[in-house]
């Protein structure tokens, strides 16, 4: 049994036992979390949403995620812009699918 949630603007297919990072989600080490927002449990497609469907997870840790280069430059007017940016990241663990 599978389903697809919806969590910080991106879907993920999980089954029981996976683990996924998604963006960061509030909570610590060991705290559980529920996703409402399912789209899919294995043949029922929601529209947009299966009403009743929630996936259960435990948070494992809360990380960050490689550092991405933004570089920007105007070629022969002497401008270059260096900056970075790490993202915050949630380690989940899915314990549960309730269709």
């Amino acid at each position: 049994m599978f389903a697809i949630i919806k969590t910080g603007g991106k879907q993920y297919r999980v089954k029981k036992d996976d683990i996924i990072l998604v963006e960061k989600l509030e909570g610590k080490a060991k705290d559980k979390v529920t996703f409402d927002e399912v789209l899919a449990v294995s043949d029922k497609v929601g529209t947009p949403t299966v009403k009743g469907a929630s996936v259960a997870a435990e948070i494992i840790k809360q990380a960050r995620g490689e550092k991405v280069i933004v570089f920007k430059k105007k070629r022969r007017h002497g401008y270059k812009r260096k900056n970075g940016h790490k993202q915050d990241l949630t380690l989940v663990k899915i314990v549960d699918i309730k269709a």
